[in-house]
């Protein structure tokens, strides 16, 4: 049966398609809201590999090849929940420069008797949105080298409000005099926006969102009913390492290094003098302890080399986010994606040489994030089984996000409006 996406054929309007464009795979989920339960039911998965020179670093460097993987990867979801097409989509984004920060501020109100309105609250959040984007275009440019380059806000989310120490969730009809407001602020390059919006319009795609990944996988977890969660999230693909920092419940930040499981893939080509393909295969082999015996310590040995690299970026990326050696790190390691499963990267998170650079309170322990645990998803498939899985599931729970109503949500997308145009 051919599809048309969004091309002479009504679309089903009550399903949407989350899109994972990895730089290895791209990952299709169609699901619905389940409007008792306001979780997202997902009723087709669908896997397309993507050719070399599709993806770099995570961000797309052939456009119409991706189109053709994304399409084959939506195609086959499509026919697995049993719809001719689909139209609302959101579309995971990655790259080294997209970045995500919080921004906290502080002020004294003159009036403390004066109950707090909307008018005052929307102040402070344009205050705070203006603030966090003439912050993210100096840090861009100074890393990229280009001081006009452009940047748009992606995702935003009100992450605390404190009115005199006191944490609330709507600061409004409340008294005070010190009120504290935190908003974490996700930014990309025009240049990969632009690739996104490029692909879904050949594609016949509305897009609903476009989203920072790291962000995504964070928003599906759920942390909004548990203020006192910790953990850093290092969700390993196959051209980036996405990291999230968060402390008491919400997102204090992210950052992208351009290292994932191709720099390895490439690193055993390279010494073994082998095809990208045959490297692959003996890679997620050695993984998975099914590699021939007298092959295990030479490849243990060459990614040995690798980790530690990955590593060292690991630990600039984590030093960025410690503004003092009191400013102290969650003692928990959460990891997630394609490239997580391979054992020196365990091994390396674990090992005692790289602890005394950043600022932890204990040792942090070691863990994996599992599809279970991105509780606002729900699989009918059964398909979505793997860390690399937990992605895409963050990207679908974006939309329950989307649907908030509330007085504090929609002040927050106005401003975000504002800064957009």
């Amino acid at each position: 049966m051919a599809l048309f996406f969004g091309k002479n054929k009504k679309s089903n309007k009550d399903f949407f398609l989350a899109l994972d464009v990895g730089t290895e795979f791209v990952k299709s989920l169609i699901y619905r809201v389940d409007q008792e339960s306001q979780k997202g039911v997902v009723y087709g998965v669908g896997r397309a590999k993507q050719k070399i020179g599709n993806m770099t670093s995570g961000a797309v460097s052939d456009i119409g090849g991706v189109i053709g993987t994304c399409r084959k990867s939506i195609t086959l979801a499509c026919q697995e929940a049993g719809i001719e097409n689909i139209n609302n989509t959101i579309i995971g984004i990655a790259g080294e420069f997209v970045k995500g920060s919080t921004t906290t501020v502080h002020y004294e109100r003159s009036n403390p008797e004066v109950r707090i309105d909307m008018p005052e609250i929307k102040n402070i959040i344009q205050k705070i949105q203006w603030k966090a984007f003439e912050r993210i275009k100096k840090q861009l440019a100074y890393e990229s080298g280009c001081a006009d380059i452009e940047v748009k806000l992606i995702n935003a989310s009100i992450v605390n409000v404190e009115i005199d120490g006191y944490r609330v969730t709507n600061p409004v009809g409340f008294q005070g005099r010190d009120v504290s407001m935190s908003v974490f602020n996700a930014y990309a390059p025009l240049v990969h926006l632009g690739a996104i919006q490029s692909i879904a319009k050949e594609l016949g795609l509305k897009l609903v969102s476009i989203a920072a990944e790291p962000y995504a996988a964070v928003n599906g977890m759920g942390l909004e009913n548990h203020p006192d969660f910790g953990a850093i999230l290092i969700d390993i693909g196959g051209g980036t390492t996405d990291i999230a920092v968060i402390k008491n419940g919400s997102l204090e930040g992210t950052s992208i290094l351009g290292l994932g499981g191709r720099s390895f893939t490439k690193s055993l080509a390279k010494r073994f003098h082998l095809s990208i393909e045959e490297a692959e295969e003996a890679k997620l082999l050695y993984a998975k302890g099914k590699i021939e015996d007298q092959y295990v310590k030479k490849i243990e040995d060459s990614l040995r080399e690798d980790c530690e690299v990955w590593l060292s970026g690991v630990e600039i990326a984590l030093e960025n986010f410690c503004s003092s050696r009191l400013d102290s790190l969650p003692a928990r390691i959460l990891l997630c994606g394609g490239g997580s499963g391979l054992p020196g990267i365990y091994e390396q998170l674990n090992s005692e040489k790289w602890l005394s650079k950043i600022p932890f309170p204990d040792k942090p322990t070691v863990g994996y994030i599992q599809p279970r645990d991105i509780i606002k998803i729900v699989d009918k498939t059964q398909k979505l089984t793997d860390p690399q899985d937990v992605t895409p599931m963050g990207l679908a729970s974006l939309i329950l996000e989307s649907n908030k109503k509330d007085a504090l949500s929609e002040a927050l997308t106005k401003a975000m409006k504002i800064i957009q145009n």
